[in-house]
């Protein structure tokens, strides 16, 4: 008896600063990283009181068990539930296939590749053999419900702030940064990153002017993608605004790189350079945002339909991809 089921993969965060050491262990994979890189992370996490990654995370979960009538499951890589606790008890309850949606809508070796390694790694830290069939979806920035999630976001942000600001703000549109040998060994996230922000910039055609930029740059050295936010605030003020507006496309709910780095260090910056900033709300559990989970696991789902088990390899590509990372 078939029994499909969701499951959905996300970064992960600790709800306090204290357990910010072995968070990052778990994200660098247990390379320890500088103290004073520690300690300004655990610095950032005070400042925003707690990250509530975890807790949107699972109000989406919710959401999309009900839109789809599916049961859902939530697996983080860095930070608990696990991945692996998720699929632990997806066997349990009798899955026999799922489609796995990560929330990073956009594919990188650093994310998604990550998340795919992690489905088939055990407490051990060997390699586990799924008892179920997963589709993994490598991307999904171009969704038509994920855009027109992100542009109600836009709109309705950007012409509050217009009356604020009292005169119609440029848009900064931002994804976090990778390194950029990432991006020179072939990896398609800068270009799927700006693909989405086209298509929700076409959206909501009353916005005349907008750029593009990467944030969250890493602390750990070496080059990483631009051109930063910080510098693009500036071109824009020497170009003679008086204002900006953000929206990070990259991220689907707020955690420290919304919650920190947007509205706390990028906001000092601009004040400090005598410009206003102004950003839009993230999607959380929008509708809309729901709905286009729902949706991208349903369409996935019929299209697998019918697959003979002998060709099921192709539906899992995603995974060796992500074995080949």
């Amino acid at each position: 008896m078939t029994k499909q089921a969701i499951l959905l993969l996300a970064h992960g965060s600790p709800d306090r600063a204290e357990d910010i050491p072995e968070y990052l262990l778990n994200v660098t994979s247990g390379r320890a990283l500088p103290e004073k890189v520690v300690q300004e992370v655990e610095h950032r996490y005070r400042l925003i009181g707690r990250s509530p990654l975890t807790e949107i995370t699972m109000r989406q979960a919710e959401v999309v068990a009900g839109e789809s009538g599916l049961p859902v499951y939530v697996g983080m890589r860095n930070w608990r539930p696990y991945i692996r606790e998720a699929v632990e008890k997806m066997c349990a309850d009798g899955v026999t296939h799922a489609v796995a949606i990560c929330l990073a809508p956009h594919n990188s070796r650093t994310s998604v590749g990550l998340y795919a390694r992690a489905l088939r790694t055990g407490k051990d830290g060997g390699e586990v053999k799924l008892p179920f069939t997963i589709d993994f979806v490598e991307s999904w920035h171009d969704h038509p419900l994920l855009i027109q999630a992100f542009a109600e976001k836009l709109r309705q942000g950007w012409q509050r702030a217009n009356v604020e600001a009292v005169e119609k703000l440029p848009v900064i549109f931002t994804a976090h940064s990778v390194p950029q040998r990432t991006i020179s060994e072939g990896d398609p996230y800068e270009k799927q990153t700006r693909e989405t922000a086209a298509l929700v910039a076409a959206a909501v055609p009353e916005i005349h002017e907008s750029r593009f930029a990467f944030q969250s740059q890493g602390m750990s050295g070496g080059e990483w993608l631009g051109p930063t936010v910080e510098e693009t605030i500036l071109q824009l003020k020497q170009a003679g605004h008086k204002g900006v507006f953000l929206q990070p496309i990259g991220f689907v709910c707020d955690h420290v790189e919304i919650l920190y780095d947007i509205d706390i260090a990028f906001r000092q910056f601009a004040e400090k350079n005598g410009v206003g900033l102004w950003r839009a709300e993230s999607l959380n559990d929008s509708p809309t945002f729901t709905r286009a989970v729902a949706a991208l696991a349903t369409e996935r789902l019929r299209a697998a339909k019918g697959t003979p088990a002998a060709t099921r390899a192709g539906v899992t590509s995603g995974l060796e991809a992500g074995r080949r990372r």
